[in-house]
């Protein structure tokens, strides 16, 4: 069997089976560790706190573009995405290691401002850019750690599988504007307006690391971040928790702009495009409804976690009617992308 038909969650799936069968209770690591394979960061004990570590990576011609996205803006975002996957878990991110695999023939001036575009956010986020390592390679990959933490109790972390049924389905902000400007970036003939805003959703996302922080200090204990697409990464939630859900498409926030240069296709930018980097969570009503009388950021309810049809999201409409998602999210190893 090849990667492409296992599918990158099932290889996932895999890793994790074989990683377990080292799994040694009498080993101090195993002890402490809280969450393993499968979710946005591992965690574990350390003393009064919980650490968390993250690792992602951005290759070139795979996650970006460099006829498309400038060197400053890649920094940006290769340590904005690992940033997210803290948020998510309701952490504070302290320290990143950075590697970097580098054709012979890049230009020093590109790498140092594309150390300038990480920079930036860790100076906005309070992260410390500590090591790393660097090889040469035949294309730009950028292999970023971030470690961090949490402030309350040992054991208080937003996890995928913390869903109940009867939750409430909850977003930040507003969704479809990043893979907006990815279809502005790689088609430029398109006329829309705010053409800037969009392209910025897209190159420049801001991880919700103090919105994470809040809805855990609520109460809530089940999140992800969007990095796929709401669908797929709602799906993710639905397997870990062993619960269903159902999806008012008409509830969904899709960004305005979005809403007006891409009328066709909005709804499907914001259900399935994925890279806005919101955080979607789950939680008792009165939980979701104190958090969005007190945060400075939107916070809309876009439905709710059920205990049938477990794995799926139902999307309807305000008919009740189901609709079918024409396009999944993001999936490596798939020869296509539907």
């Amino acid at each position: 069997m090849k990667v492409s038909e296992l599918g990158e969650f099932g290889l996932i799936d895999l890793l994790d089976k074989i990683a377990q069968r080292s799994r040694d209770e009498q080993n101090p690591a195993w002890q402490q560790l809280l969450i393993g394979i499968g979710d946005d960061a591992a965690a574990w004990h350390s003393g009064s706190a919980t650490q968390l570590v993250t690792v992602d990576s951005f290759i070139q011609d795979i996650h970006f573009s460099l006829a498309v996205s400038p060197w400053e803006e890649v920094g940006w975002k290769a340590l904005a995405i690992n940033l997210s996957d803290i948020a998510a878990m309701g952490g504070i991110p302290r320290y990143a290691v950075v590697s970097l695999a580098l054709p012979e023939t890049t230009e020093v001036e590109d790498i140092t401002t594309l150390y300038r575009g990480m920079i930036e956010l860790a100076e906005q986020t309070g992260v410390a850019i500590v090591g790393g390592d660097t090889c040469s390679a035949a294309q730009v990959m950028i292999n970023i750690t971030v470690l961090g933490s949490t402030q309350d109790g040992k054991d208080n972390i937003l996890t995928r599988s913390g869903a109940r049924a009867g939750d409430k389905i909850a977003v930040t902000g507003y969704l479809g504007a990043a893979s907006a400007g990815w279809e502005i970036l790689r088609r430029p003939d398109i006329k829309v307006k705010n053409i800037a805003a969009l392209k910025k959703a897209f190159l420049h996302p801001l991880p919700r690391i103090a919105e994470g922080q809040l809805i855990l200090k609520q109460g809530v204990r089940a999140a992800i971040d969007i990095s796929d697409g709401l669908c797929s990464d709602l799906g993710h939630i639905c397997r870990a928790s062993r619960l269903g859900a159902i999806i008012e498409v008409d509830q969904i926030p899709v960004h305005p702009d979005v809403k007006a240069n891409f009328s066709n296709k909005a709804l499907e930018l914001a259900l399935s495009g994925g890279e806005d980097y919101e955080l979607l969570f789950t939680g008792r009503a009165e939980v979701v409804n104190r958090i969005r009388e007190i945060s400075s950021c939107p916070i809309t309810i876009i439905g709710e976690m059920t205990a049938n049809k477990i794995g799926q999201v139902t999307l309807i409409d305000n008919r009740g009617n189901q609709l079918e998602l024409k396009r999944g999210g993001w999936e490596h190893f798939k020869k296509t992308q539907n």
